[in-house]
C-alpha cells in the first residue's frame, strides 16, 4: 500500500450480511423454542443478537411470516394444548406454567388461535385424542391461525411491501 493513501473500507457483501441475520433470528427463534415458558420480550432477544428491537421484528417477521411476540405465543398456545390434553391441570396453571402473565390475555390468545376457549378445548381434546400416540395428538390438534378482527384490523393500516 503507498503511504498516504487512505485504504478503502469494505463492507460484507448483501449475501453474506443477510446470511448472518438470517442465522440470528435462528438463534431467536430457537431461544423462544427453548425459554417460552421465561418472560421474553423484543428488547432482550434483540440484544441477545445485536439488533435493535425494531431491526429483529422486521427481519423476524420477514423469514418467519410473524412477529417474535406471535411466534412466542403460539409456542406458548401449543404447550398448553398439550398440557390441557392431559387433563390433570387447571387452565390457570397452565395459563403460568406456559409463561402468560395473564389469563384473560392467554384465553383470548388461544381461542384466537385454536378457535375454542382452552375449559372447551380440554374437554374436546381429551375425548379426541384419548388412546392416541402424544406424537400423533400432537401433529393432529396443532393450532391453526384464526383469523380474528384485530389481526385483520392491523393488516389493513399496515403498508404494503409489495
Amino acid at each position: 500500500m503507498r503511504r498516504g493513501i487512505i485504504a478503502p473500507v469494505t463492507r460484507p457483501s448483501a449475501p453474506a450480511h443477510h446470511l448472518r441475520d438470517l442465522a440470528r433470528l435462528r438463534r431467536v427463534r430457537d431461544r423462544i423454542d427453548r425459554e417460552y415458558a421465561k418472560p421474553l420480550n423484543v428488547e432482550e432477544l434483540a440484544g441477545g443478537v445485536h439488533m435493535s428491537a425494531g431491526h429483529l421484528s422486521r427481519e423476524f417477521k420477514l423469514a418467519f411470516g410473524e412477529s417474535p411476540y406471535s411466534y412466542l405465543m403460539t409456542r406458548r398456545i401449543e404447550r398448553a394444548m398439550a398440557l390441557l390434553r392431559r387433563g390433570d391441570l387447571s387452565v390457570t396453571e397452565i395459563c403460568f406454567m406456559v409463561g402468560c402473565s395473564s389469563l384473560g390475555t392467554f384465553s383470548t390468545r388461544f381461542a384466537e388461535l385454536v378457535g375454542v376457549p382452552p375449559g372447551v378445548y380440554r374437554r374436546e381434546a381429551a375425548r379426541a385424542t384419548k388412546g392416541m400416540p402424544a406424537c400423533v395428538a400432537r401433529q393432529v390438534t396443532r393450532p391453526v391461525r384464526m383469523k380474528s378482527v384485530r389481526n385483520e384490523e392491523a393488516a389493513a393500516t399496515e403498508p404494503s411491501l409489495g
